[in-house]
């Protein structure tokens, strides 16, 4: 099966709604800025994560 993997820019959600931004893209993985949500904060979550690419869906390319 082949996913479509997310570009630098695009909007993914993960792990029951988190949604970050797109920065960076490995091979195996994306980076995401996590302070995209409005509650960031709140969740104190660090400012960027990694997610593999089985593990998200693009919400806005």
């Amino acid at each position: 099966m082949f996913l479509k993997k997310a570009e630098v820019g695009n909007l993914i959600e993960f792990k029951e709604g988190l949604r970050g931004i797109v920065e960076k893209v490995n091979e195996n993985s994306v980076i995401v800025d996590l302070t995209y949500m409005e509650n960031y904060r709140d969740l104190e979550l660090e400012e960027k994560t990694v997610v593999n690419h089985k593990n998200y869906k693009i919400v806005q390319a």
